[in-house]
């Protein structure tokens, strides 16, 4: 239950939130926790923006602040009294034994704060608010997506403090997560020699001479292994196979509902690419020494600013973990 003190993971892995399940059918229990809870108002219409306070100007090509909590942001939650109509989603207790709701509705004005989604500040928030919003989105985006029941075509309404949908005949459907794998490729040398296999993926624009690389993504299919699709993807997206993975971590990625399996993977440089350019329209092998450019936002290529993902993610996790062995 909730962060384990001196572990390191993935960004949106960091949690002390209680999800405390025994009370989601306790009406009786929600109803007083209600009052006395606080409340993230989070507009899932909007990319699931909430309000922060201490959100600090951002700074251009970094990757981002590594330092999660440390001088905000921070959420803000508000009252039973001040929260907007709307849904109750139960999202745990706190810490302080504090009960935490959800309402999905548009932002209230707020002074001194700011809108912002789990993408812009995930990594920064502490491991309570990192739960607690990425809880938050990961229902939020379930519910507006189920509001018709996928068997009999019926509208559905919320039970369970917000963890379940039912129909008018009775059927219940609960939250469901897409597990899918990400996976940092490199050549198994350390140091100068070490080089990583990232793409770009065919759909991300060049954005003011601007292009994105990451690790190499995919859903895990039915039928198959979080490892065995590893291996699929990296065939299928670079034409290259693998010589040995190893699993690194998990989080949440509720764009929608993904649940990231994290890969490293060793594979030999000089296997030549046969890209899927429908997936990935340019893969490249990069050194320690590019990747450190990338962070610093200073490296370029064939004319081209190269960065790397968002630090909320999981794919910035995996190419930090590479970088520091």
């Amino acid at each position: 239950m909730g962060e384990q003190p001196g572990l390191a993971g993935p960004p949106l892995a960091r949690t002390t939130l209680d999800r405390a399940a025994h009370h989601r059918t306790d009406e009786t229990w929600l109803a007083e926790a209600w009052k006395t809870g606080l409340v993230l108002v989070i507009d899932i219409a909007k990319g699931g923006r909430v309000l922060v306070t201490g959100l600090p100007p951002a700074t251009p090509g970094a990757a981002g602040s590594s330092a999660a909590g440390v001088g905000g942001p921070n959420l803000v939650l508000v009252g039973a009294d001040a929260a907007p109509e709307g849904e109750r989603l139960f999202l745990g207790i706190d810490r302080e034994g504090t009960p935490i709701f959800a309402v999905v509705a548009p932002l209230p004005e707020a002074y001194g704060a700011e809108p912002a989604t789990l993408r812009d500040i995930g990594d920064r928030l502490d491991p309570r608010d990192a739960g607690i919003l990425t809880t938050a989105a990961a229902l939020g985006n379930w519910h507006a997506s189920h509001l018709f029941s996928p068997l009999t075509g019926q509208p559905t309404t919320v039970v369970e403090a917000g963890w379940s949908r039912v129909d008018a005949n009775g059927k219940q459907m609960w939250p469901r997560t897409d597990p899918a794998m990400i996976v940092l490729v490199h050549n198994g040398l350390a140091g100068a020699d070490g080089r990583c296999l990232l793409g770009h993926n065919a759909s991300w624009p060049t954005v003011d001479g601007v292009r994105r690389f990451s690790c190499l993504a995919g859903y895990v299919e039915p039928g198959e292994s979080a490892e065995a699709a590893v291996v699929r993807e990296v065939r299928e997206e670079v034409g290259i196979g693998l010589r040995s993975l190893k699993y690194e971590g998990s989080q949440s990625w509720p764009y929608p509902g993904s649940l990231m399996l994290g890969y490293t993977a060793e594979a030999d440089p000089e296997q030549p690419f046969v890209l899927d350019p429908e997936e990935i329209d340019e893969a490249r092998w990069l050194s320690r020494d590019d990747v450190r450019q990338m962070l610093a936002g200073t490296f370029e290529a064939d004319g081209v600013h190269l960065k790397l993902p968002m630090r909320s993610s999981i794919a910035l996790y995996l190419i930090e973990l590479w970088l520091d062995a």
